[in-house]
């Protein structure tokens, strides 16, 4: 595993870590036992950042973790949660000290720990980077000793050039996989420039980068890939990359060949991802711990060739392109 600086924070983390959204639950059913296992999997080959929120499977998933952190003394495992999604309606007026206060103190408790380690707005609306005073909520919870460090997670290249506007703010957290292209241009650029931490989030595009998917394939109806299609629940850019199905197996069917020798298809992917100097490292999720175990092993690929960003930059282009770049 190979380790990168997160932002300004001083911590080195690893370059593949581990996406918990999965194991709350919201991805078809889960085992606690096998997600415990999962969790631990990726620790015992170098992973050492969690990402996790508290809406992910109303809690599930950070109690998870929080009990991994708890079989793990004496570890130093960086755990990242987010906060806002609990919000109902999801609206600008709820970032208010009153709901965040309460969100942190909820998930401290989930968490069994005493600080956390980076909090993120949980994609709030656009609205909500325009405040300042939300940012100020936040430097009094780090103040207080709640958090250590805070950022956000966006949906918009937009929302997270505004978000780096802001101070302290340390992180941002982004789609950003083969068939989503577009933070790597300015905004890597700027969040680079100010020593901002990038977390590259659905590298995998919700499955459709592992070259498993057919026209065929269904899902659970817990499943956001069966229940979220059209954006019915939340950002549609959550489900597939914001990629219509048929479409992604149409890019799928064209990028898998360009696998090297001996890796799977999600395994470029991942390594894709880090050929970004600016990506400080990338949250796949893992259900199970031949997940993590691949997962992992994309850390210990050579780089991509040139030719093979280039074929990956055509069939974006060619394909892709229309449909999300500007949307997000």
């Amino acid at each position: 595993m190979d380790y990168r600086k997160l932002g300004r924070t001083g911590w080195q983390v690893s370059e593949v870590s581990f996406g918990a959204w999965g194991i709350g639950g919201d991805w078809g059913p889960v085992r606690d036992q096998e997600s415990l296992a999962a969790l631990h999997k990726a620790l015992d080959l170098g992973v050492n950042l969690i990402d996790t929120a508290d809406v992910y499977g109303d809690g599930r998933s950070e109690t998870l973790v929080g009990q991994v952190l708890r079989d793990r003394p004496g570890e130093r495992i960086y755990v990242a949660t987010k906060a806002g999604r609990r919000l109902s309606p999801h609206m600008a007026d709820g970032y208010n000290r009153e709901n965040l206060t309460a969100f942190v103190e909820r998930s401290l408790g989930n968490l069994g720990v005493e600080a956390i380690d980076l909090l993120q707005l949980h994609c709030p609306p656009t609205e909500v980077y325009y405040r300042p005073e939300v940012f100020g909520v936040l430097d009094d919870l780090v103040a207080a000793g709640k958090l250590r460090y805070y950022g956000v997670s966006v949906e918009k290249v937009e929302e997270a050039l505004k978000a780096i506007e802001y101070p302290d703010v340390q992180t941002v957290q982004i789609i950003f996989n083969m068939l989503r292209h577009r933070p790597a241009k300015l905004f890597f650029r700027e969040a680079t420039a100010r020593q901002v931490g990038i977390l590259a989030r659905v590298p995998l595009a919700s499955g459709l980068l592992t070259g498993k998917m057919s026209a065929d394939t269904t899902f659970p109806e817990s499943d956001h890939r069966n229940y979220n299609r059209q954006g019915e629940a939340f950002d549609v850019g959550e489900t597939f990359a914001g990629v219509p199905f048929e479409v992604g197996l149409m890019a799928v069917d064209e990028l898998r060949r360009l696998v090297p020798e001996g890796a799977s298809m999600a395994q470029m992917a991942l390594r894709w991802v880090l050929m970004f100097d600016a990506v400080t490292c990338t949250i796949p999720g893992a259900k199970r711990p031949s997940q993590a175990a691949e997962n992992v092993a994309a850390s210990e690929l050579p780089p991509l060739s040139q030719a093979t960003m280039a074929a990956v930059r055509d069939v974006y282009d060619r394909l892709i392109k229309p449909h999300v770049h500007q949307r997000w």
